[in-house]
């Protein structure tokens, strides 16, 4: 019903307008009970085997809503009831922001994949988590924190600003997601320097705290083999608890787009279908240098059940879907999650785990014999 009635409704409308309807009416309808109820009946799906225990918390499913989506903490009761295992909220910041000027979002349907500007649009951290702790969810809630959106804010005021967010979440939020990807020096460094993210890393005093929900970081796509590497083996000094694999790309490569349509359509970060490929081997990367030892959450291009499943073949715990939901609608998440327990069943998988396993020892059979 949605590809054929209510997307083409709202491809009508500007990308920038059709989210802000979005986000009103998800908003809304979190308010009220009998619709959760209703969209809990037709949109969950429940299969013991779907289930994990990461961290000490249950994710009933493996499949989360990737941040971005519920930047103000107004919809996670519904999203919960559309049958997501875990949402993340954000990206937030210690100061409120509007953003960019519009326009700041971007269709490319050749593609399936966005693009956005949005500029870290939020309420500020603290009324997001004022909202955060009258929450009463079942599933696990995480907060993405960023720098504030402001060039004036950099090398120990955006230390000062992160740690303002982080202080904020840290006592309600189930974990927290470090957003490393935007500028926070006069010459337009990000957290993704190796220094500065030590830094921060510092900052936040990760190694003297044991009482922290789990944090982990989130990388771009763009990063190449070297640079992610040396920003692991800072993480790994202190005491990061996984990886978010990966943020947007700035790059246009490979595109069916027209060259004139991404010209006129300027920076921002592209998501989607675009970049599943590019956040498929930072994911491989990653498990690879942490030798499997931590818990990564993956998120690019994923809308099939097989999408999610070749994340988790090259390392992923958990994804994330976002640019999915605008193209393929609500439903999106009881196909994904019932195309990988038909995975399961057919391959007599016991749980998600398994499926990694089975791929580690195909690998290894498929070297021998050759």
């Amino acid at each position: 019903m949605y590809k054929l009635l209510v997307r083409p409704i709202l491809f009508r409308l500007s990308a920038d307008y059709a989210h802000e309807l979005a986000v009103k009416t998800a908003t809304n309808y979190s308010k009220r009970d009998l619709f959760l109820r209703a969209a809990g009946t037709v949109y969950s799906y429940s299969n013991p085997k779907l289930s994990q225990n990461i961290w000490g918390l249950n994710f009933r499913n493996p499949v989360g809503l990737a941040a971005g989506f519920d930047k103000n903490c107004t919809m996670a009761p519904l999203m919960e009831n559309l049958g997501f295992g875990f949402v993340e909220i954000g990206s937030v910041t210690a100061i409120p922001s509007t953003g960019n000027p519009k326009p700041r979002s971007f269709r490319l349907p050749a593609d399936q994949s966005l693009i956005n500007r949005l500029g870290l649009n939020n309420d500020g951290a603290q009324t997001i988590s004022r909202r955060l702790k009258k929450l009463n969810l079942n599933i696990p809630v995480g907060v993405n924190i960023a720098k504030t959106h402001n060039p004036d804010i950099y090398g120990d005021k955006a230390l000062e600003d992160y740690q303002t967010s982080f202080n904020l979440v840290k006592d309600i939020a189930d974990y927290i997601t470090l957003n490393i990807s935007c500028p926070n020096t006069a010459e337009g460094k990000t957290f993704e320097d190796p220094d500065v993210l030590d830094s921060l890393l510092n900052t936040l005093e990760l190694n003297k705290d044991s009482s922290l929900p789990p944090v982990l970081v989130k990388f771009s796509v763009d990063l190449d083999e070297n640079r992610l590497s040396e920003l692991i083996s800072v993480c790994e000094s202190h005491a990061i608890s996984g990886y978010v694999a990966t943020n947007t790309s700035s790059n246009r490569d490979n595109l069916k787009t027209s060259t004139s349509k991404i010209s006129s359509i300027g920076r921002g970060g592209l998501s989607g279908k675009a970049i599943q490929n590019k956040s498929t081997e930072i994911i491989r990367q990653i498990y690879k240098k942490t030798k499997g030892e931590k818990t990564i959450i993956g998120v690019g291009g994923i809308s099939s059940g097989m999408d999610a499943i070749d994340k988790i073949k090259a390392g992923a715990d958990l994804v994330q879907i976002y640019t999915s939901m605008v193209y393929e609608g609500p439903s999106i998440v009881k196909r994904i999650n019932k195309e990988i327990a038909d995975y399961l069943l057919v391959h007599d998988l016991d749980n998600i785990y398994q499926i990694r396993k089975k791929a580690s020892q195909e690998k290894v059979n498929s070297e021998y014999e050759n």
